[in-house]
């Protein structure tokens, strides 16, 4: 890596000759640019000029230098080039003078950083900072006529020879446009492309990645936003770091663009780290509408805790149960993993913690249960024995687990109620009781609302589906049971999942209940509808009479009075 001095002199654009630091026959330095030529470019010159006595004798008393003149005064017609002889404890004493000096030259590249960033973090235009600029320039231009006057030859006169140099700041009448063009120098490139070292010092850089640092002062300095998969997320990290909203904003905004189903956990843990509610929200919607994807995604096993428990939490999944048990155990393993356990049931259960307890175990089918969670060893003899008894007999035993349906939607349940008036008697003989129902809008049906027994407290076992009336296909269904008390009150019994209902299309509610007779309903209703109180959002319900095998059941009087949905 070349040195500052080395960087500053190609960055001020200073012609390529070489210091005269020992050599014979060598060019002096060309730092002086006091003879402008057109737009600032310094005239080719092989005149005398003479440094002021109370310059050089300041700088030879800094120095503290023994210097021997060449020639001092060379005769016309002599070489542009000017022999400058010294002592080997002068040159000695030179390169230590032009080492401290490119030091402090690299400091005040460090300065022109810093003063960015403070005119960033404090809100100011990124023009305020001109002024600290200028002066870390100065600097720099001060410590190169320190390395000039410094150098064997240098009191009095000296025969120096110039080139026209190209004077780039005339070009940019703008901070902005100056900066723009710094950033884009071998300077910054090397100062954030791992540091840069001097002969006398190592420059600290701020403690966040150095593209992150460097495409912070671009957006500063030049409105130019650099962001890319890769830097994003420090790049949002600096952002929020040196308090710059508006490179935050364009981070985020960046994140929302590039959001899909394989990120969509990743992107919810970073959200959640940086503290960014809105981005974490549309994530969780984008788990919510494609969860069996975003699950089987790479970067689901590397979340942490939390973050799994705010997603089981969520009614709003649209998956099987048994598939959530699966990711979790997979998350389990790679947690165990990365704290150094063994991958036992025991140490799986664990790591879950209570994420375990927010797996719906009684929305599985008994099938689903007994060849997955049931045979894992992660549940204890006393819960898989307590779901086993919860699926199979009636009443139902208490089980520690949820037994509510995720419903797809936000918002609050709804139902309606088709009959007017309760009456008693209704039978069943093992035939289904079946009514034909459309709605005028996309909703998601969760359950139904049936009749119980009319001669006290009894259990029922029942069976419902929702059937697509044309393609006679069952989209949802349940085998379960439910206990009433005698009264002619609607007894809940849900599906294990929401089943979605399209707006103008046929379907047909079926309930197959074994128990004894029952309550039903009469003075029905063909059209009923519900308003949403908060909205005023109405869903229209209109019921058909079920042709074939429905145990009685009508538009008039019948089972399945209430259907129980979200909007």
């Amino acid at each position: 890596m070349r040195c500052c001095a080395c960087l500053f002199q190609q960055s001020l654009q200073c012609s390529p000759s070489k210091m005269a630091a020992g050599e014979s026959n060598s060019r002096s330095s060309c730092l002086n640019l006091s003879n402008p030529g057109p737009l600032g470019n310094a005239q080719a010159s092989n005149g005398v000029h003479s440094a002021p006595a109370g310059n050089a004798g300041s700088a030879a008393a800094a120095g503290g230098l023994n210097r021997t003149a060449g020639s001092t005064n060379p005769q016309p017609g002599l070489d542009s080039d000017v022999a400058v002889r010294a002592t080997p404890s002068a040159q000695h004493q030179a390169r230590q003078a032009a080492s401290q000096s490119a030091s402090a030259a690299a400091a005040a590249v460090v300065a022109v950083a810093a003063a960015a960033v403070a005119a960033g973090a404090s809100g100011e235009a990124p023009g305020s900072s001109a002024s600290n600029m200028t002066a870390a320039s100065s600097a720099c231009s001060a410590d190169t006529a320190a390395i000039s006057s410094s150098l064997p030859g240098s009191p009095a006169s000296v025969l120096v020879y110039r080139e026209p140099v190209y004077n780039w700041q005339a070009t940019k009448s703008t901070v902005k446009e100056r900066f723009a063009l710094a950033v884009g120098s071998a300077v910054f490139d090397a100062m954030f492309n791992g540091g840069m070292a001097t002969t006398s010092t190592e420059i600290e850089l701020p403690d966040v990645e150095p593209a992150a640092f460097l495409a912070l002062l671009k957006f500063l300095y030049s409105d130019e936003v650099q962001i890319g998969p890769e830097t994003v997320m420090t790049t949002l990290y600096t952002a929020k770091k040196y308090a710059v909203p508006a490179l935050e904003a364009h981070c985020v905004e960046f994140l929302k663009k590039n959001l899909r189903a394989d990120n969509a956990f990743m992107l919810l843990t970073q959200a959640r780290l940086f503290d960014e509610p809105q981005l974490a929200s549309l994530c969780l919607e984008n788990i919510d509408k494609n969860t069996a994807d975003a699950l089987a995604a790479e970067g689901f096993t590397d979340i942490d805790l939390d973050t799994l428990v705010a997603v089981l939490e969520r009614d709003t999944l649209g998956v099987r149960e048994v598939r959530l048990f699966g990711a979790a155990v997979r998350w389990a393993e790679a947690e165990t993993q990365r704290q150094q356990l063994q991958p036992t049931p025991e140490n799986k259960r664990r790591v879950l913690g209570k994420a375990l307890g927010l797996i719906r175990f009684p929305l599985m089918t008994i099938e689903e249960f007994a060849a997955g969670p049931a045979q894992s060893g992660i549940l204890t003899d006393r819960e898989v024995v307590s779901l086993f008894l919860h699926f199979t007999v009636n009443p139902k035993p208490h089980v520690e687990f949820i037994d509510r349906p995720r419903c797809c939607l936000r918002g609050k349940e709804c139902s309606i109620t088709r009959f007017g008036q309760v009456e008693s008697r209704w039978g069943y003989s093992g035939t289904s009781d079946r009514i034909r129902f459309s709605v005028n809008r996309r909703i998601f049906v969760v359950g139904f609302g049936l009749y119980g027994s009319i001669h006290g407290p009894t259990d029922y076992q029942v069976n419902i589906q929702i059937i697509h009336t044309d393609s006679n296909t069952v989209l949802g269904q349940n085998d379960t049971g439910f206990s009433c008390d005698g009264t002619a009150n609607t007894f809940r019994v849900m599906f294990k999942e929401p089943v979605e209902i399209l707006p103008s299309v046929n379907y047909i509610a079926c309930a197959t209940l074994k128990g004894p007779d029952s309550h039903y309903g009469t003075k029905g209703m063909r059209k009923v509808t519900h308003e949403a109180p908060a909205t005023g959002t109405k869903t229209c319900f209109t019921f058909c009479y079920a042709a074939g095998n429905n145990n009685g059941t009508s538009v008039e009087d019948g089972q399945i009075p209430e259907v129980i949905f979200y909007t």
